[in-house]
């Protein structure tokens, strides 16, 4: 056998395994159509309706920052969500969803919508609460949430922070704008990273909370955030006033 014909053979074997791992182009327009198609599928059969529901169309600059994001292979939400301008130009909140499955054939940008919309089952609109996760079903079906940008990104070596680390899979992430389940978030972050030393199981901690809220609301951005903040708390607390011991 010639040397030739011994270098043609060798690269067409390594062709075929490359052609073995899926690539995903964020401009195709079938990947682009079945994100956008199976979001507002969802979004237009909520019920009850939403007389606000905006229709969703896809924006560049959330897909481009969808794909840098998806390109880590982890399973764990941008850590530059809360950063303005970060994550998008334009948008001052960008929200955010990710899925991730193997091997590589389990995916499909529907089937992966819809795993998110599936969490309606745990969603009661009367109480606007979740008995489990449903943050994701939120996110797709927020009314003032209408610019989507989605990428998908197979990985060879596995999704991190998934029971299938070691196997290769797909991670698929949604950027959205503006960003959905806005009082949530930021009331968790407010939680979280505002008053460390204001622990749930604290006696008066919902009378706490709430007096320093209405002093901040005065002073940072007179108002603005920390409004919606004091409004989202509130609201919080009276679905839920044995978390937080309001008495």
């Amino acid at each position: 056998m010639s040397a030739n014909l011994q270098v043609l053979i060798s690269v067409t074997v390594l062709l075929g395994l490359v052609s073995c791992e899926p690539v995903f182009d964020i401009k195709d327009p079938a990947f682009i159509e079945g994100c956008v198609r199976e979001h507002n599928r969802h979004r237009t059969s909520v019920s009850p309706s939403a007389a606000n529901m905006r229709y969703m169309t896809r924006d560049e600059g959330l897909a481009v920052t969808a794909q840098a994001w998806a390109r880590f292979c982890v399973f764990k939400h941008n850590i530059h969500l809360r950063e303005v301008k970060r994550m998008h130009p334009i948008f001052t909140s960008v929200g955010e969803n990710i899925w991730a499955g193997a091997p590589y054939s389990s995916f499909k940008p529907e089937s992966a919508v819809k795993s998110w919309a599936d969490e309606v089952r745990d969603y009661h609109y009367d109480t606007n609460q979740c008995t489990k996760v449903c943050g994701h079903y939120t996110q797709v079906v927020w009314a003032d949430s209408y610019k989507v940008g989605c990428a998908a990104q197979a990985c060879p070596n596995g999704v991190a922070e998934t029971h299938f680390s070691t196997q290769p899979g797909v991670i698929f992430v949604c950027n959205y704008a503006t960003a959905g389940n806005y009082r949530y978030e930021y009331l968790v972050d407010f939680l979280d990273l505002s008053f460390p030393d204001v622990r749930p199981e604290r006696d008066h901690a919902y009378e706490e909370i709430k007096n320093r809220v209405n002093v901040m609301r005065h002073v940072v951005l007179n108002g603005g955030l920390w409004d919606d903040l004091y409004i989202g708390f509130n609201n919080r607390m009276s679905r839920d006033p044995d978390v937080y011991h309001h008495k």
